[in-house]
């Protein structure tokens, strides 16, 4: 296992590792869209295969998203989601001015709230914090 890290990934790569998640395909043109206004991408590879991605969607300003933090079942547990969690969070700090404050929110996948509390993050709901809520919303 030799893993590499870029910038960048393909449509067809993202929703195969959507699909490795057991979450639904997106829409190329909309994935593309997706990953085109995001902030920060990360891509994990390991020779000519993309194993994981993670991606950051962020307003410039105090509000900040970390989505689809995304690794191949086989790859899991070698710290690559880690890893791409951590280069967000350093992105994010060198891109932050003195006095600012930035909130970073994430929806943890069942099971998976472990992972990110060990990266200091808070489970809701929790004191002060209410249930992190989601909805999908469809135009067929």
């Amino acid at each position: 296992m030799n893993i590499t890290y870029t910038g960048t990934i393909s449509v067809e790569d993202y929703n195969t590792l959507r699909t490795s998640a057991g979450w639904k395909v997106v829409n190329p043109e909309q994935a593309q869209a997706g990953l085109k206004g995001s902030a920060y991408i990360i891509a994990a590879k390991d020779g000519g295969q993309t194993v994981g991605v993670a991606r950051l969607v962020w307003d410039g300003g105090p509000a900040a998203l970390i989505k689809d933090v995304l690794v191949l079942p086989e790859y899991q547990g070698k710290g690559i989601g880690k890893y791409m969690t951590e280069q967000i969070l350093s992105y994010l700090k060198a891109q932050m001015k003195p006095g600012w404050r930035i909130t970073i929110d994430l929806m943890a996948a069942i099971g998976k709230e472990g992972f990110y509390e060990k990266l200091g993050f808070v489970s809701r709901p929790g004191k002060n914090r209410g249930a992190g809520m989601d909805m999908w919303l469809t135009k067929e």
